[in-house]
């Protein structure tokens, strides 16, 4: 008999919550899991979707939108970008029962850009597949959300190459 599935937050300021689910995922294809990657807010334009997609097991959700920066949204594409992310959510949800592990990951950014509801990832949580894993990544997760979870790995910048002005490499942080 399997044992409980539990939920797992990779938070902070740090880089490394999305890496640390993909080694997550990789682990568990590996022991036979079945895997569901959802990725919110990001484009398909990273160096582990295709190659994620080629590992027996796991399954990476297609962003089939791309709406650019929160921040940089106007009021029209935010509304946009809300029905097409709940949908999405609601999709994973939906077809969590059918897996081992889920990630969903940049949740938490989803989650307070207002672009996924909140309550509706809290109903997720709590009434989630018994045996179901969940990680979820991103910045600044509410107390709700925390208190439902059962690991809550925060992820510390100490230093990063983007203060000397060193941008985004591909095949390091893409």
């Amino acid at each position: 008999m399997r044992e409980k599935g539990l939920i797992h937050i990779y938070c902070g300021d740090g880089k490394g919550k999305t890496t640390a689910a993909l080694g997550l995922a990789v682990r568990a294809a590996g022991r036979g899991k079945r895997v569901l990657i959802s990725r919110f807010l990001k484009t398909e334009d990273s160096g582990e979707v295709q190659v994620l997609r080629s590992i027996p097991g796991i399954t990476v959700e297609p962003c089939t939108k791309t709406f650019g920066f929160l921040f940089r949204m106007t009021p029209e594409q935010k509304e946009e970008a809300a029905v097409y992310f709940q949908e999405q959510f609601d999709r994973a949800a939906e077809a969590a029962k059918d897996y081992d592990l889920l990630i969903l990951d940049e949740i938490m950014a989803s989650v307070n850009g207002g672009v996924v509801r909140e309550e509706s990832l809290l109903q997720f949580l709590k009434h989630k597949p018994e045996k179901l894993e969940v990680v979820l990544t991103g910045r600044n997760p509410s107390e709700d959300v925390m208190a439902e979870a059962d690991y809550i790995s925060e992820i510390q910048a100490v230093r990063h190459p983007y203060e000397k002005g060193i941008g985004a490499r591909e095949g390091i942080e893409y």
